[in-house]
């Protein structure tokens, strides 16, 4: 059950927001369900091309991520006509590591059909494209799996420590890697609890379960970038760590290097911009020069 449905007491920054995302999250999976239960799901995965593996390249790298519509900055794209796997396979040429596609379509314009677009032609790159949506367990990593995804987002603030193991184990079985979401010092312990767990410690092990710190206060929807500077500390430090929203010029990735993450999630920046390709690139090049290693 997500923590944000739960009696329980999520924290209060996140807690409105991620209700409504989780209450939207559990009535799709269980409509998708009703349509095929999960053994079925598991068959059909059985009979699918391998996803991509996430391989970073060490010092700092880019998720990329596409998105039409942002519940903060409105719209980013014309939903309907957008192009994913142009988007996709720009960010790939740029240099990104992985490509985050939105699948949740209420307050994103996303859908699991975007996400196997991008699949497709990342799999050409060699590149991972990484499901991003409010999960509420291990039914919807079959079904990224099924469109192709090579990763998932998991919020820790959404999810009890049962439906955050099963979700990372299920990953693990899969071969897909996981960026576990953090707002707070409370989800970076339990991200660190979550390490011991057989599921996340074959990911960690293998180089594929993340560690992420997201700066948008889902109350406000505002940009706290001081967050990352508080929480660094926080991360699991065998986990690569991530900063996510708010980084919005390249010297934004250079900071997060000297802070102490390896990886930045970007997404607004990069829709902002026609140029996708060199848009990462600059991401890029700005992180591995404060990372003092070559782009």
């Amino acid at each position: 059950m997500p923590r944000a449905c739960s009696t329980g007491s999520p924290s209060s920054v996140v807690a409105d927001f991620l209700a409504t995302m989780a209450a939207g999250s559990l009535r799709r999976r269980e409509a998708a369900r009703a349509e095929r239960s999960m053994d079925r799901l598991m068959r059909l995965v059985e009979d699918a091309s391998p996803a991509p593996r996430l391989s970073l390249a060490g010092g700092f790298d880019v998720i990329a991520e596409i998105k039409a519509t942002s519940p903060a900055e409105g719209a980013l794209a014309d939903a309907a006509d957008f192009d994913h796997t142009a988007r996709a396979s720009a960010y790939a040429e740029g240099g990104a590591v992985a490509v985050s596609v939105l699948t949740e379509p209420d307050r994103f314009s996303g859908a699991l059909e975007h996400l196997a677009a991008a699949a497709r032609v990342l799999a050409g790159h060699n590149v991972p494209a990484m499901r991003k949506d409010f999960l509420v367990d291990d039914y919807q990593v079959v079904e990224a799996r099924l469109a192709g995804a090579g990763g998932v987002l998991a919020i820790v603030a959404m999810l009890d420590d049962a439906a955050l193991a099963n979700l990372t184990a299920r990953a693990a079985e899969l071969g897909l890697f996981v960026l576990v979401e953090c707002f707070d010092a409370e989800d970076a312990a339990r991200t660190s609890r979550l390490v011991d767990t057989a599921g996340a410690t074959k990911l960690a092990e293998a180089g594929q379960l993340l560690v992420g710190v997201n700066t948008r206060d889902l109350r406000t929807l505002a940009v706290d970038n001081d967050r990352l500077e508080r929480l660094v500390g926080h991360l699991p430090r065998q986990l690569p760590r991530v900063a996510e929203s708010g980084l919005k010029v390249p010297a934004d990735a250079a900071r997060a290097v000297d802070m102490g993450y390896d990886v930045a999630l970007i997404g607004t920046a990069l829709m902002r911009r026609d140029d996708a390709t060199q848009a990462v690139a600059e991401f890029v090049e700005a992180g591995r020069a404060a990372a003092g290693v070559d782009a």
